[in-house]
């Protein structure tokens, strides 16, 4: 069964979602870990209140950003992790955790990528845009987390339309209605086609 380790910046309803679905046995794996750049974030408190092994690591912990990389990657393997999802985690990784689990790290991103994506496109500004640049749909993307920013394989989407009335709330609201389900969808998936190396 795949340990899954989760980097979350605030509340990791990603990782919940995923997690509820390990505990229904709708997914073959099993939490491991949960790193947080945020020590204050409640996805670190909700993984303490579940038992899961948590850290805050984050450019507070670690200033010089090797040493942060060599942390994550240390955490992460102390803990057995297969397979890392991102739940709104706000940094980007850097090169030893992303060679080391290299096509075994997953993200989502509340756009239909490749449209907006990239440098600077995260949270409302992401929505903002969308309905700046006058899209009739909208969605959420599961990826694979490559060097590139949002430039890693699709493993599934969900589409959204946008409505000519739409505010950034409204936007957001149906966007995030549709992630966690389209989370678990993808990781499944995944998991069908992913063997533990050796298995």
């Amino acid at each position: 069964m795949a340990r899954l380790g989760f980097l979350a910046s605030h509340g990791g309803s990603g990782a919940r979602a995923i997690a509820q679905a390990c505990a229904r046995g709708d997914l073959a794996a099993q939490p491991a870990a949960l790193i947080s750049n945020n020590g204050s974030s409640s996805a670190l408190a909700w993984a303490r209140e579940e038992g899961l092994p948590a850290a805050h690591l984050s450019g507070t912990t670690h200033p010089d950003p090797d040493a942060l990389d060599t942390a994550i990657l240390g955490f992460l393997r102390q803990h057995s992790v297969d397979i890392v999802i991102l739940s709104g985690y706000m940094k980007v990784l850097e090169p030893k955790v992303l060679a080391v689990y290299a096509g075994r790290i997953l993200n989502i991103h509340p756009s239909l990528l490749p449209k907006f994506g990239g440098q600077g496109m995260y949270g409302d500004r992401v929505h903002q845009a969308v309905i700046d640049a006058g899209e009739l749909e909208s969605g959420a993307t599961v990826h694979l987390v490559t060097a590139g920013l949002d430039e890693g394989p699709v493993l599934a989407q969900s589409n959204v339309p946008v409505l000519l009335t739409d505010t950034l709330e409204g936007l957001r609201n149906r966007v995030q209605a549709t992630e966690g389900k389209l989370y678990v969808k993808a990781l499944r998936r995944f998991l069908d086609e992913w063997e533990r190396p050796g298995s």
